[in-house]
């Protein structure tokens, strides 16, 4: 068996939440603890569309901001879904392999549907969720490309952040029925990439060496 210094670093790619960036997601998962970072290979890609209004980390991060999709007030329809699906394959093809995505908010939306959707993104091998949620459940409609994602249990190995104070909380305890063995980590913050205690830190440390044996 490989011992670990001869094992090869995950390399993942990170999708940000809605209206902010690559940038903003980086600095935030940058504070994370050496033990987890120096397994990691993260590249983070910005969404394709520029912000259509106001981000709610204005003030706090800088701009520029994006977003990877669009959706009405009830999230019932959606546009530029068949664009963004397209815009990270094709990064994907041209910037790839990845081994898993690592994502948060409408990232993690999006990153969930993806292993059970038929494309080029089905050779994902793990999903890191912050913040998750499921296209199809209470929040959200269904986008037609989707409609298939979690017609059955996704057999991909997923560690998913659940916030005490997260107003999608619901949603990411919901999220964790579409997938076969979902590790949880569960912190007190709200809709954040929250920073790792000692007890996160070894659940995550577990689940990347996990990995790092499978790929």
């Amino acid at each position: 068996m490989e011992d670990h210094e001869s094992q090869r670093k995950v390399r993942i790619l990170c999708l940000h939440g809605f209206r902010t960036s690559g940038e903003i997601l980086k600095q935030l998962v940058l504070r994370w603890p050496e033990p987890v970072l120096q397994k990691l290979e993260l590249v983070f890609l910005d969404g394709p569309f520029p912000a259509q209004g106001r981000s709610d980390v204005e003030g706090i991060f800088d701009p520029p901001y994006f977003e990877w999709f669009q959706a009405n007030e009830e999230f019932t329809e959606y546009t530029n879904f068949e664009e963004c699906l397209a815009y990270i394959e094709d990064y994907m093809l041209k910037n790839g392999p990845f081994d898993g995505f690592l994502s948060f908010s409408q990232g993690a939306i999006l990153a969930a549907a993806l292993p059970g959707m038929q494309a080029q993104v089905d050779k994902i091998k793990f999903l890191i969720e912050i913040s998750g949620a499921k296209f199809g459940e209470n929040r959200f409609g269904m986008p037609k490309l989707a409609s298939n994602a979690f017609s059955k249990p996704i057999d991909c190995p997923s560690l998913h952040f659940i916030g005490e104070k997260d107003f999608m909380k619901a949603e990411s305890i919901a999220l964790l029925e579409a997938f076969q063995d979902p590790v949880v980590i569960h912190h007190p913050r709200g809709h954040t990439v929250p920073k790792l205690d000692d007890y996160s830190l070894e659940i995550m440390v577990n689940f990347i060496d996990t990995i790092q044996r499978m790929i």
